[in-house]
């Protein structure tokens, strides 16, 4: 006796529907940590004065956004539509530009003024475990975009891979104005992930982020 296989197209449907399950819990994985993020790294930039801490939260702030631009990617009845694949993936690149239009004025800012920020203990340990976590939740994000072919579920992986080099970025700044005075070294790091970011809002804008994407 035969026994009966299931039809590709349903197979298709099937893992489909577990994979945009996994973008949005993904999503919600990083909207709930960079909430917390942001809540810390602003608090602590006031204490300490720090402004590189407190454009950090900022930028956290604006990964928010772009997590609940990929939620609503896949709500409801966008989530089979290719049709808000193109908005979403385009709104994901204004909030790099954003990102880098921020943390470039900041550091000017900082750069220009010569200002000298307290040590923050607090925000090199945020600035550790941020870049600890963060890259496992961007790989994750960009092999579920990339078995999609969403370029929004990609772009906001690179996103949270910006995250990354961003807390790399205060990291490095935190901890040489920490161990050796060097105040400066926070802004001028900050003004390369400016570039970096600004260059990953191209290519998002472009749908470059998944090569056979829609």
């Amino acid at each position: 006796m035969e026994t009966a296989s299931v039809p590709l197209h349903v197979h298709d449907a099937r893992e489909r529907e577990s994979l945009v399950r996994k973008a949005r819990f993904l999503a919600w994985l990083g909207l709930a940590w960079h909430g917390i993020e942001a809540a810390i790294a602003i608090v602590a930039g006031v204490i300490a004065g720090s402004i590189a801490l407190i454009g950090f939260g900022a930028d956290s702030l604006i990964e928010m956004l772009a997590g609940i631009i990929l939620i609503w990617r896949f709500a409801g009845s966008r989530a089979d539509s290719e049709e808000a694949e193109h908005p979403a993936h385009r709104l994901i690149a204004v909030t790099f530009w954003i990102i880098a239009a921020y943390v470039a004025i900041e550091a000017t800012r900082s750069l220009a003024g010569g200002e000298h920020p307290e040590v923050s203990w607090v925000g090199i340990g945020l600035a550790g475990f941020t870049l600890a976590t963060m890259p496992p939740l961007a790989a994750a994000k960009a092999r579920v975009g990339e078995r999609l072919h969403s370029s929004a579920v990609q772009s906001e992986g690179r996103q949270t891979r910006l995250c990354a080099y961003l807390s790399a970025a205060l990291l490095v700044g935190l901890g040489a104005n920490a161990a050796f005075g060097w105040w400066w070294a926070d802004p001028v790091t900050a003004l390369f992930i400016a570039g970096v970011a600004l260059n990953e809002g191209r290519e998002a804008w472009q749908g470059k982020a998944c090569e056979d994407c829609c």
